[in-house]
């Protein structure tokens, strides 16, 4: 990685008080010679006390935390803050405006990037701001997903386990303080990955994934406003009030044997539903061959025991992408 990073802002981040503002990344392009993407940032703070960063949009297919940011800037109260919020609603602005995955500019995929290097693009530069600005004022990160276009998931929140077990610790708590009804522990932090970054500084982290689909599903919306003023009070951020957590069943994905991919090209038909117990074995769901309606349709099988937590969403299918994966309980 090398150099600072370009992106500036007029936001100061020490400031008492709202702000709304932009993270400005210089970008020169035909219509632009001295362009910016402005990517919005907001930061609350009051007195001293911890800071909470909070961000969604890493993919911008995604919109359940999108919307509940932009809901929470323009909420959140300063004189109910004790410490710091940073809040950046579409940290990957090209892609969320372009309702993509991953940028339209350089294809990059932010949540592939970290710790980024400003010398690399556009996707990188956004992560190396992430990293090497925002992450060393924080405390808590906060990183919402959902299925985005091609997934759909039972919503639930996440943590990622790291090398100090005092912080995973940290970061349990902060999962249960933000409340849903399952918990995911992922025992891997790719180092890649947002969350796999904050631990490298530190951080207790939290993500989630709420819907997907390419839609906005009212409930889990809600589940993640609700979870964001829970572990802003968790923190001591926040003192306001807030709806009491519901009990969580903690679960976790051991490996790739819990997830399963399309054997051909085609149309998937899914033989579980969301939620499904499913066993080693059991049909996942078979691929369709429309062009070729007298060949027999592909099976594919899951390889071990667990709940259907996530499964594709679009019926058309490539060989190797992913249908369904699966958790088990514990932690």
């Amino acid at each position: 990685m090398n150099g600072k990073t370009r992106i500036w802002s007029d936001i100061d981040f020490e400031q008492q008080g709202k702000q709304v503002s932009w993270v400005n990344l210089p970008h020169s392009v035909t219509r632009s010679a001295y362009g910016m993407i402005a990517i919005p940032i907001a930061v609350i703070r009051n007195g001293t006390g911890p800071t909470a960063f909070l961000m969604a949009g890493n993919h911008g297919d995604e919109y359940e935390g999108q919307i509940a940011l932009c809901k929470l800037i323009r909420a959140i109260d300063p004189a109910q803050v004790q410490g710091r919020v940073i809040v950046m609603p579409a940290a990957n602005l090209p892609a969320a405006m372009a309702s993509a995955r991953v940028s339209p500019i350089d294809g990059g995929n932010l949540n592939r990037s970290f710790p980024g290097d400003p010398e690399r693009g556009v996707t990188q530069e956004i992560a190396h701001y992430i990293d090497s600005v925002v992450f060393p004022m924080a405390d808590l990160f906060a990183d919402l997903h959902s299925g985005g276009s091609s997934l759909a998931y039972i919503p639930f929140g996440s943590t990622n386990e790291g090398p100090d077990a005092d912080l995973n610790r940290r970061s349990l708590a902060a999962l249960t303080a933000f409340g849903t009804e399952y918990s995911v522990i992922w025992k891997h932090a790719d180092p890649r990955y947002s969350p796999g970054a904050a631990i490298k500084r530190g951080l207790v982290q939290i993500a989630g994934e709420f819907g997907g689909g390419g839609s906005v599903n009212r409930r889990m919306l809600r589940n993640v406003e609700d979870g964001l003023w829970r572990v802003l009070k968790h923190m001591g951020i926040w003192d306001g009030p807030t709806a009491p957590a519901p009990a969580t069943r903690y679960m976790n994905v051991p490996g790739l044997d819990w997830h399963v991919h399309a054997p051909s090209p085609g149309l998937f038909e899914p033989a579980t539903d969301l939620g499904d117990w499913v066993k080693a074995g059991d049909v996942c769901g078979h691929v369709h061959f429309v062009d070729d309606p007298g060949r027999a349709p592909v099976p594919c099988f899951f390889k071990r025991d667990g709940l259907v937590i996530c499964q594709r969403h679009p019926a058309r299918v490539e060989r190797g992408d992913c249908v369904a994966h699966l958790a088990v309980d514990g932690v």
